[in-house]
């Protein structure tokens, strides 16, 4: 329920609070007073999208702000557990609107995503103005309505769910036969490039290495000749190092005998001779293994124009390679396997065909006996609202399937789609004699207006939105109609918070709470005002809405007795 309101520098409002109690509460005023305003800003607060053009001029952004008591048993609070909200403190919802675009969202003080708000405020409230009007003209509305009110909407949202299922699995069996269609030259193609790669059977880092051997084998003289100068200075050449180094060993060993301090070195001296052999003798080992071979050379470039083509075609890296390799092995694994696929999807598609068969042929039969009595109720309705003599109707037509459906998304005939079988048009004839037609092509704005109010009596026990507000239940109707759409009004006020915008005292006079919208000029600015009336005010607006600005004795006395009967 809403219990707060409060609306800071939007459009002509500069600043404002209303509190709401349960019951009927009536908004009147003057036409441009600012009422639609206030409905508006309610909107926003319910998720809708927000515009700059909506700040008041002058100033830089405008606030919102909304306090609804939560019932604990309600969806709302069950949603706002799920997000880590207390219910039992309420909802606070705050937007800031700002002319750089920096909106910004809070629910109970915690910034929040406008999804967020339209999840927790989808069943908070019902707003029936003009958007209403336009949605009951829109026949695929007409057969949601329809099965709300017979309580069908179970058994509708499992025909969604098989219809996806069943949606999903088609696509799976397109993509299964379209790679069927392609499979032999695919399979042909796959079967090549894993022969080519396995016929060359790369080894990882097998390409550095065959790099490094054709340096070595490019420059093989130019090695033999460096190696074999080396051992010829260090070992074979008269006045070598291996020779000079000897006899310096010779002459410290011999010193050291009269300076014992020289004796590590002549040790360390005998330790290098030793490496130096040891060094000559990997050169020599080396010098051996060096090839001056043409077609050893031949045979590595080969090898490396091999590997490098397999890497220009398949990734760049022989790791990209190998990985191709086990890619193709195991696509060529589930080529091999496409028939099996196929025929396992088709007999899953033909099951599941069958349950959503059930599905929709059981939801069709349901709508037929929901759609009797709910235009019998509907008629019900409308008597009390000054519509005794319509004719009320709900035409239920299959869709007729065409000729490239899937037989698996067609029963007898009838396409399926994510809501069954059925089309639903509501039909309507408001005088004795006249055909029924569609509502959408008929009804005038008044008939329009109580056929809402008509519907929103029907689901009042059993709609879980708390606060309905009414907008333009008053267009087109006045006197007895007038009074039968307030008895209405304050008979919907007992199981939902009823917020009613009205300009016509037959309605303003069924109200629980009264408010009066009205604006003034101030400073060479334009501001709203709203004002709760007490019992002598409220005689004075009802009495300004049957007579005008001028209120003489007689249009006060007579707002008496509306308010007073």
């Amino acid at each position: 329920m809403l219990k707060e309101l409060s609306i800071r520098n939007f459009a002509i409002i500069d600043d404002l609070q209303i509190g709401f109690s349960d019951g009927l509460t009536i908004l009147s005023g003057e036409t441009g007073a600012g009422k639609s305003i206030i409905l508006s800003a309610v909107n926003l607060l319910l998720g809708s999208r927000a515009s700059t053009d909506l700040v008041r001029s002058g100033a830089e952004s405008a606030e919102l702000e909304a306090l609804f008591e939560i019932s604990a048993s309600s969806r709302v609070a069950k949603i706002m557990t799920e997000h880590g909200y207390d219910p039992s403190e309420g909802l606070l919802v705050r937007r800031i609107i700002a002319r750089n675009d920096a909106n910004r969202v809070y629910l109970n003080d915690r910034m929040a995503t406008i999804q967020l708000l339209n999840a927790i405020t989808e069943n908070l409230a019902s707003i029936s103005g003009q958007h209403a009007h336009q949605l009951l003209l829109k026949e695929e509305q007409h057969l949601l309505i329809l099965d709300q009110f017979g309580g069908l909407i179970p058994l509708r949202e499992a025909v969604g769910t098989c219809f996806q299922k069943m949606l999903t699995l088609l696509k799976k069996l397109n993509e299964l036969k379209t790679i069927g269609d392609r499979q032999a030259e695919h399979m042909e193609l796959l079967a090549f490039q894993h022969k080519e790669i396995t016929t060359a059977n790369p080894i990882l880092g097998e390409d550095k290495a065959l790099e490094q051997e054709k340096m070595r084998l490019k420059n093989a003289e130019a090695l033999y000749e460096t190696v074999h100068n080396s051992i010829e200075s260090l070992y074979s050449a008269p006045g070598s190092v291996m020779e000079k180094l000897v006899a310096v060993k010779k002459d410290l060993a011999k010193i050291s005998q009269i300076d014992e301090h020289l004796k590590s070195n002549a040790h360390s001296l005998s330790d290098a001779t030793y490496q130096i052999e040891d060094l000559i003798e990997g050169l020599r080992s080396y010098l051996n293994s060096i090839q001056m071979d043409d077609k050893e050379l031949e045979a590595v470039e080969e090898r490396l124009d091999t590997l490098n083509k397999l890497k220009r075609k398949y990734g760049g890296t022989l790791d990209a390679v190998i990985e191709k390799s086990e890619a193709i092995e195991q696509e060529l694994a589930s080529v091999e396997n496409i028939a099996e696929q196929i025929k396992e999807t088709e007999t899953e598609a033909n099951n599941l065909h069958t349950q959503l068969n059930d599905f929709v042929l059981k939801l069709s039969g349901k709508r037929k006996i929901a759609a009797e009595g709910f235009a019998e109720k509907v008629m019900g309705q409308l008597a009390t609202l000054k519509m005794a003599k319509t004719n009320f109707r709900v035409a239920l037509q299959p869709i007729t399937a065409d000729d490239k459906a899937d037989p698996r998304l067609t029963v007898d005939d009838h396409m399926i789609t994510e809501t069954g079988i059925d089309q639903a048009t509501f039909l309507i004839a408001p005088n004795v004699g006249e055909a029924l037609k569609a509502l959408a092509s008929i009804a005038s704005g008044g008939e329009l207006s109580r056929v809402i109010l008509a519907l929103k009596a029907l689901s009042a026990k059993s709609d879980s939105v708390e606060t309905v507000v009414f907008d333009e239940v008053d267009a087109g109707i006045g006197g007895g109609v007038a009074e039968a759409v307030g008895k209405k009004l304050a008979n919907l006020a007992k199981h939902h918070q009823v917020i009613c915008i009205t300009h016509l005292p037959q309605i303003a006079k069924f109200g629980n709470q009264h408010f009066r919208i009205s604006k003034k000029v101030s400073s060479g600015r334009t501001r709203t005002a709203i004002q709760q009336l007490n019992n002598e005010d409220r005689y004075k607006e009802i009495a300004r809405m049957l007579g005008g600005e001028k209120i003489t004795q007689m249009t006060l006395a007579h707002a008496r007795e509306l308010l007073e009967r």
